[in-house]
């Protein structure tokens, strides 16, 4: 897109309309290189720019993959530990019942023993 420089009339009066059209189409020549030659510099630039974004992020998602394969290898040995443990905290929960499953059949035991000593008395005394 050539930019179409505006002279004044006293320009080209001075130096005539052929070198005064000749100088302008050098000007717009000129923004034409130099427009191309920007161009190609910005492609150039993007394109490495692009390639380095994708080096970092493959190098990124490198760092992920590696911080993935960690946690679920630290998750698993949490869930090992976990079981573990709720395995242990059953095993003294089953003998704590069992434990209280026994005091209170010899405290049942007492308490019927003792009722029925004390009905029997009440029905041999009288």
């Amino acid at each position: 897109m050539p930019v179409t420089a505006k002279l004044s009339k006293k320009f080209y009066e001075t130096l005539g309309e052929d070198v005064t059209n000749e100088l302008v189409e050098w000007f717009n020549s000129v923004d034409t290189t130099y427009r191309t030659g920007l161009r190609e510099l910005n492609e150039t630039n993007f394109t490495r720019f692009d390639a380095r974004l994708g080096e970092r992020l493959a190098a990124v998602d490198a760092r992920f993959t590696a911080l993935d394969a960690k946690l679920e290898q630290r998750l698993a040995e949490l869930r090992g530990d976990l079981r573990a443990e709720v395995a242990q905290l059953e095993t003294r929960l089953t003998d704590r019942l069992d434990q209280v499953k026994s005091d209170l059949l010899k405290w049942m035991l007492t308490f019927w023993v003792s009722t029925l000593i004390g009905l029997g008395a009440l029905f041999f005394r009288g």
